[in-house]
């Protein structure tokens, strides 16, 4: 039944692939849902049969790779960190597959689109399921590679192509991190499989210079899976894609890869003192960039694609303070509310259109009610408000942090507490903008706005909302409550000199209140712009013009890296590798300079015209049956030379 987990959505994409013309669009939509249904009720099953008792599976389908010590299998591991995945990303695949049937039904090509849903969600299990390196690599390299599918699914558009290549290429920059990484793993280690070099680590010395290399390496291949900052430019451009696209990639499965990853090398990080201060710092930049960056968007899906970006901060900063089962925690609970708010934020651009501009929304409250409730309970949960599922984890983090031991502890506290309040400031902004304020719609999107349909795009979000609300407080004693068992035969490992004994839950009452009431501030100070715009659009033309633009710019990011490195890189490439290498040398020494020197010579024989052309053409012919002779040559010499020998 494990197995079946795995392969099923590999099924779902098979029959969409081969079938999907003879199923048709209501038969394979049917068939998708199914399939995808009782693929997440499955991984519910082995959460409940594995991961709560904490018992741990091997399946082992036999060799893949034999080269001397290089031995790679085809296994598969299956543990509670395993299990938890599975049923994040089941969950979440599945209510995207359900919704895209009536988003996406009046596209002619959702065949295609559905089949890429389901390779993509078969490329991210294989990616968490792997018990060797190499395994893992090639589901990382697949969900890039249906990423840019997905991305790029309106090929007509060219901000859409745009997008998917720059999300290709900054993540290849992370993944020759990450494959250098498994390189130096085995050449350290002389084994690619996880539960031999975990047990072997165990033996090593800490923060050795081969420790710290080996998990910064590994580190840059998060980075730039989970858009921290510096690999970061992808995410938001991303959002050209169709928006169940961003609900599966930038919820629950691609961009939670690197975190993934770094939980599970836990045992390998745990001894690397530097590259978890590395960690922390760029966890806590992340959030604060991504936060600050979001305030002053106006496209609907980059707000929350914004968001998304922080909250991973949260998660990479957890894991920097070795607290890997509180970072375990907000990913899962941030999948459903994040998802929650991408497909309430399809819902209002389904609604109005394809309008993504929130300038050119607002007064939708009474128009789509529904679709508001849902955005509100999303926005409250990913600000941490008292009760709701992000509470239980985002807190616990900063909780987590302020009880460190670590010497930059409060310095990262209050960043990840400033950055709480102005998560609250544009999440209520994206809510005022788009519901609240007066209606600043075209006339042709206000006679056509309509609240979503509720079986197939209505029902997933109630679902994702139920989980945003009750899951973290469900779910909390499990991933980390007192003496919660969950971990205790599984990863993540942590070293004994990083535990805290508990003294997270010894923090003061002024710190545990402190980002309530700093988001609660955030809240107030939008409400108090909105109250007295005049007055703030003076003192904002008065003070305020430099920070809003470099702002709006993103920190300079996107500037720096096309004028100082693509720019460089595209002269560099056109002076060497084109002029001299494709253009010069290649040229010179190819059937092009061949034929020059074969015309130059004919002319030099005969100074007819018309002789040395027809020479020339003779030349060139000699020189390609040479050529078709060359590559041909020693196979019939090696049969002329075999029917030689049985003859005698």
């Amino acid at each position: 039944m494990n197995m079946l987990i795995i392969f099923f959505p590999l099924f779902n994409f098979l029959i969409a692939s081969f079938f999907g013309r003879w199923l048709g669009k209501n038969g394979l939509i049917y068939t998708s849902m199914i399939i995808m249904s009782v693929n997440f009720v499955w991984s519910c099953c082995a959460f409940f049969v594995m991961g709560i008792p904490g018992d741990f599976y091997f399946y082992n389908f036999g060799t893949w790779i034999t080269s001397d010590l290089f031995v790679v299998s085809w296994g598969f591991l299956f543990d509670t960190l395993t299990v938890s995945m599975l049923v994040v990303v089941n969950g979440v695949s599945t209510l995207v597959h359900i919704y895209s049937c009536k988003y996406m039904a009046e596209d002619p090509h959702i065949i295609r689109f559905l089949s890429y849903l389901s390779l993509f969600t078969f490329f991210m299990l294989i990616l968490i399921s792997a018990d060797n390196f190499i395994q893992m690599f090639l589901g990382w390299e697949g969900v890039g590679l249906c990423s840019y599918l997905l991305i790029s699914f309106w090929f007509t558009r060219v901000q859409a192509n745009k997008a998917a290549i720059k999300a290709l290429l900054v993540n290849r920059v992370g993944d020759f991190g990450l494959s250098l990484g498994i390189i130096l793993v085995f050449c350290y280690y002389k084994s690619v499989n996880f539960s031999v070099i975990f047990c072997v680590s165990a033996y090593q010395e800490s923060s050795t210079f081969f420790n710290n290399l080996i998990c910064t390496l590994l580190f840059i291949g998060a980075i730039g899976k989970s858009a921290q900052v510096g690999l970061h430019t992808w995410l938001p451009d991303a959002m050209e894609g169709p928006t169940p696209v961003s609900a599966l990639i930038h919820a629950a499965t691609m961009v939670t890869a690197g975190v993934f990853l770094i939980i599970r090398c836990s045992p390998l990080f745990e001894l690397a003192e530097n590259t978890l201060v590395l960690i922390t710092f760029f966890g806590a930049l992340t959030s604060f960039f991504a936060a600050t960056s979001g305030l002053v968007q106006y496209d609907l899906k980059k707000v929350i694609a914004y968001s998304t970006c922080s909250q991973l901060g949260y998660m990479i900063l957890a894991c920097g303070l070795s607290g890997y089962s509180a970072s375990l925690f907000h990913l899962c609970n941030h999948a459903f509310f994040k998802a929650l708010l991408f497909l309430a934020a399809g819902a209002v651009i389904h609604g109005l259109s394809n309008e993504q501009d929130m300038r050119r929304m607002g007064g939708l409250l009474k128009v789509m009610p529904f679709t508001y409730i849902m955005i509100l309970i999303g926005s409250l949960s990913l600000m941490g408000f008292p009760f709701l599922t992000g509470f239980y984890s985002k807190d616990y983090i900063l909780e987590f942090t302020i009880s460190h031991h670590y010497n930059l502890a409060p310095i990262i506290f209050w960043f990840g507490t400033i950055s709480a309040s102005l998560t609250a400031f544009y999440s209520f902004r994206l809510i005022y903008l788009v519901f609240l304020t007066k209606t600043n719609m075209y006339k042709s999107y206000a006679k056509t706005v309509h609240e979503l349909p509720f079986l197939l795009m209505g029902l997933p979000l109630l679902l994702l909302c139920f989980g945003s609300i009750f899951l973290g407080y469900l779910s909390k004693d499990m991933f980390i409550g007192l003496g919660s068992p969950l971990f205790n035969n599984n990863l993540p490992w942590i070293k004994e000199s990083h535990h805290l004994y508990f003294s997270e839950e010894f923090v003061p009452y002024g710190y545990k209140i402190l980002p309530f009431f700093f988001s609660l501030t955030g809240i107030l100070i939008l409400y108090l712009i909105s109250l007295y715009k005049k007055l703030f659009n003076s003192f904002f033309l008065a003070h305020l013009k430099k920070p809003y633009k470099f702002l709006v710019f993103k920190w300079y990011f996107d500037m720096f890296y096309n004028v100082y490195i693509n720019e460089v890189i595209l002269k560099i490439s056109k002076i060497i590798t084109f002029k001299n290498l494709d253009r010069g040398l290649i040229e010179f020494l190819g059937p092009s300079g061949i034929n020059q020197a074969i015309n130059f010579t004919a002319i030099k024989l005969n100074k007819d015209y018309n002789s040395s052309s027809l020479i020339s053409q003779v030349g060139y012919m000699i020189f390609i049956f040479t050529t078709i002779f060359y590559f041909f040559n020693i196979d019939i010499i090696n049969v002329i030379v075999n029917e030689f020998k049985k003859k005698n």
